[in-house]
């Protein structure tokens, strides 16, 4: 008797191969059969008749870090069949920090991450993953974030971690790994990852190397001088190559401006890789993306702690240096094209969806003179998103990309996701339907080649044991879904609705989403 049994439905197993009728029955929190089981019991029997079975799918890069903290079930993940979450990518999480300085990045961050409970014992990956483990609808496993270590090891400040504060950042990095980290992560248009040189990152990743797991990378755009080759993707690449370790590259894609030039951007990837660097890649399906705008500022203006920097935008003469600054040379380049998503004073919320020269306009100020007044207002919390080209044959172009870079077997998927605040990006709420229901319909892809690339790729990658594939023995993470209708529904001016065509979602064979519905089970694990 299993406690389970799925009847009826086309089984695709994660490995690529072709679909089957199968059915499947799960006994605890494996799968315990596959084939013909009709004649089994079980305490629940649930008919998928017409529908596919696949594996739960994984979500390589996503900042749900806080939310998960203040909403287990994260319907807005578990409803597109997310059943693992990797957090802490770009560097930017909460593991390894002591109470003081928790607070302080808790802070800092708020306006991506939410803002979870201030008494949590973060001070290591193991009591990290404690925090998360059995209290989510969804796995999650963490990188360990090249941000918290050296906030652990130097603190908030401008300086090079060498010495022997570079031989404690390796024995915090091989400890982080021994507790369960899935990789070492960093984001180089952040603070204070930017202030770390290249030659600093390889030799943490030699550390990350030695025990056989990734580097996950968001590629160089503060501090270009730091990198090897001037930052970007050749100095990811140099990390690769001058450090062994396996390298994965963060939101690799084309954009408006690089629309169709698939060739192009992979060149440097397929020379990197004849050098011997072991490479995967991630993407997402939207035009533009999102963030905090403490990005566009100066690397000075983020020395110390949250108060220090709240007194550098109320005083007036530095806050002219850093419109100056966001005019001229800025990270993040025009301004105009973005737009609000979160606030967290209840006074600015009006402001959420709003595009940033529409309300300058309204305050009578320039677009950068109200980034600035507003993250003062707001104490840095606050979020915001690039306004989508109006072009849709510009759209439909990167699109289309996302679809032939998802065809290479280097390539998975990961949302991206800032899941804070009344305007969030739609790839919270949209990412993995999108791909699986509404493109791949449209662009022709064989669906057994696009679930292998959100289950059992990063699976292998990122070391999630057991998980991936719907084979005997593995963790039943499941997910059962109309392949005709599946879709997403979340879009950039109606962003928080959720998709449609996702039946069922089981987390280690409990039943998370029963008829398109959330349970309310939290049987996520901290995985792998």
């Amino acid at each position: 008797m299993f406690d389970t049994l799925i009847i009826g439905g086309q089984l695709i197993d994660g490995t690529g191969s072709p679909a089957i009728r199968s059915d499947l029955g799960i006994s605890g929190n494996r799968v315990a059969a596959t084939g013909n089981l009709r004649s089994a019991t079980a305490v629940r029997i649930i008919d998928a008749t017409g529908l596919t079975l696949s594996p739960g799918f994984i979500d390589t890069h996503c900042h749900s870090d806080g939310v998960l903290l203040l909403d287990g079930q994260h319907a807005m993940g578990i409803r597109q069949g997310i059943t693992t979450e990797i957090i802490t990518p770009d560097g930017i999480g909460y593991a390894l920090l002591p109470s003081e300085k928790y607070k302080e990045v808790r802070w800092y961050n708020a306006g991506v991450l939410g803002l979870p409970p201030e008494d949590l014992d973060f001070s290591s990956v193991e009591a990290a993953r404690n925090n998360y483990d059995s209290n989510t609808a969804c796995n999650v496993a963490m990188f360990l974030g090249h941000g918290a270590l050296r906030m652990n090891v130097i603190g908030m400040r401008d300086a090079p971690m060498v010495g022997a504060d570079l031989d404690r950042a390796r024995h915090l990095l091989l400890e982080s790994l021994e507790q369960g980290a899935c990789g070492f992560s960093t984001g180089l248009s952040y603070f204070p990852n930017s202030w770390g040189d290249s030659e600093e990152l390889v030799e943490l990743c030699k550390v990350a190397a030695d025990f056989g797991m990734p580097f996950s990378i968001h590629t160089r755009t503060a501090y270009r001088e730091r990198g090897f080759h001037d930052g970007g993707i050749e100095d990811a690449l140099e990390i690769g190559r001058r450090s062994g370790v396996k390298l994965h590259i963060e939101h690799y894609r084309t954009a408006p401006d690089t629309a169709g030039q698939v060739d192009k951007i992979m060149e440097p990837i397929e020379r990197a890789r004849q050098d011997g660097v072991d490479v995967t890649l991630e993407t997402y399906p939207y035009p533009t993306g999102a963030g905090a705008p403490l990005g566009a500022l100066p690397g000075w203006f983020h020395e110390g702690r949250p108060e220090d920097m709240i007194a550098r935008l109320a005083d007036p003469d530095t806050k002219m240096k850093l419109v100056e600054y966001m005019q001229g040379t800025s990270g993040l380049g025009n301004l105009d094209g973005f737009m609000w998503t979160s606030m967290e004073s209840e006074s600015n919320k009006h402001l959420e969806g709003m595009a940033f020269p529409d309300i300058a306009a309204e305050r009578g100020v320039s677009v950068e003179e109200m980034v600035c007044d507003l993250l003062l207002e707001e104490k840095l919390m606050v979020g915001f998103r690039g306004i989508p080209t109006p072009s849709v044959k510009l759209w439909r172009q990167v699109e289309e990309d996302v679809m032939e870079l998802l065809a290479r077997d280097d390539f998975m998927v990961g949302s991206d996701s800032c899941p804070v605040g009344g305007m969030v990006h739609p790839r919270a709420y949209g990412t993995f339907p999108r791909i699986i229901g509404r493109l791949r319909r449209r662009y022709g892809y064989p669906l057994e080649q696009v679930i292998q690339r959100v289950t059992q790729s990063p699976a292998t990658r990122f070391g999630l044991k057991d998980r991936g594939t719907l084979e005997v023995g593995k963790f039943a993470d499941v997910v059962v879904f109309n392949e005709e209708t599946i879709s997403d529904q979340s879009t950039f001016e109606d962003p928080a609705v959720h998709p449609i065509g996702i039946n069922y979602v089981l987390v280690n064979g409990e039943v998370a989403v029963d008829h398109e519905r959330c349970t309310g089970v939290l049987a996520g694990r901290a995985v792998p």
